[in-house]
């Protein structure tokens, strides 16, 4: 998954933090989400603007950034 193609930072948008195809639903929103159990379906389902796609891309871009982490760790 190239999750280039679906996370955009802007300054401006969410105090720069990364947001998902210049929504402003942050990857942090998708990640918290998850991790408080609901599901992919769910997650699309009270976010209709969100596919499968970019929540799996916030997926690949969180284990992105906690490889880099590790690496320099």
């Amino acid at each position: 998954m190239d999750y280039k193609k679906y996370i955009t930072i802007q300054a401006g948008k969410r105090s720069g933090q990364p947001c998902i195809r210049n929504l402003r639903i942050t990857v942090y929103d998708v990640l918290r989400t998850l991790a408080c159990g609901m599901t992919t379906e769910e997650i699309v389902d009270d976010f209709p603007q969100l596919t499968q796609n970019d929540i799996l891309a916030c997926l690949a871009y969180a284990a992105d950034k906690e490889h880099n982490v590790a690496i320099y760790a």
